[in-house]
């Protein structure tokens, strides 16, 4: 089962806001996930967002694979400098 790391749209007509979502990669973009790790709205300026760093890190660590969108937030967030530390944290312990 491949496993990603995206966003799932909210929100009524032409007022989209974001929930970033861990998800089966066969199932629809709103439909059935498996954890949701924060939200995103790209209406407020600026962009509002919430990660659960915690979670992301964890999920990444199983090998699921964020999308382009989803990677650039964690980027702008600071998750994916954490996620490497911790695991270049790991490699040098073993």
């Amino acid at each position: 089962m491949a496993v990603k790391i995206r966003l799932k749209r909210m929100g009524a007509k032409k007022t989209p806001f974001y929930r970033i979502v861990v998800a089966d990669s066969r199932s629809p973009r709103d439909g059935r996930f498996i954890e949701s790790i924060g939200y995103y709205d790209s209406r407020k300026q600026p962009a509002a967002v919430q990660i659960d760093a915690d979670k992301a890190i964890e999920w990444l660590g199983k090998g699921a694979q964020a999308t382009d969108t989803v990677r650039s937030l964690f980027s702008r967030e600071g998750v994916l400098s954490k996620w490497n530390e911790a695991k270049n944290a790991k490699k040098e312990s073993e």
